[in-house]
């Protein structure tokens, strides 16, 4: 009884590093971008290096503007799509919580996840602002959200990578 009493409380108590994680990657991408917008006007980059922009920009689409035009339904879908990512990270979270590294990963993809779904609730559109550009080629504008969720999906290729060469 102790024993599983003890496994008990490890599992359900994992969770909390994890979705702190989570939050503050939607802290600092909330306050990021809440800082673009009040420093800069729109489509106005400032170059900080000569491969690098600060450039306040509103993507109603999702990755690489992708489904921008489409007529709003967009804006519904991906937030859906959050919500539904984040319960299921909730889910896996705490079904892998000796996990360290997936975990981790996972609480990044639903932090960045969640900061781009208040953006789409509260205006309409997610806020971007880094510009990374060669010459005149720019890669599409992104956030703190962005790269997080990036950073969290190469750690997942990262975990897995590691797990499948640990089991030959």
């Amino acid at each position: 009884m102790a024993q599983s009493m003890s496994k008990q409380t490890s599992t359900s108590g994992s969770l909390a590093p994890w979705l702190g994680v989570a939050l503050i990657v939607i802290l600092f991408d909330q306050l990021t971008k809440i800082a673009v917008q009040k420093a800069f006007a729109y489509g106005e980059p400032h170059a900080l290096t000569p491969f690098f922009n600060l450039l306040l920009v509103y993507n109603r689409g999702a990755a690489f503007s992708f489904l921008a035009a489409a007529g709003g339904w967009q804006r519904w879908a991906f937030t859906a799509l959050g919500v539904v990512a984040a319960v299921v990270i909730c889910y896996l979270l705490k079904k892998h919580a000796a996990q360290r590294l997936f975990c981790a990963a996972l609480a990044l993809i639903m932090g960045g996840a969640i900061g781009n779904v208040i953006d789409r609730l509260a205006y309409g559109h997610v806020i971007d602002f880094l510009d990374f550009h060669v010459n005149a080629w720019h890669w599409p504008a992104f956030n703190l959200a962005d790269s997080a969720i990036t950073v969290g999906a190469a750690l997942l290729i990262f975990d897995e990578l590691r797990r499948v060469r640990g089991s030959r």
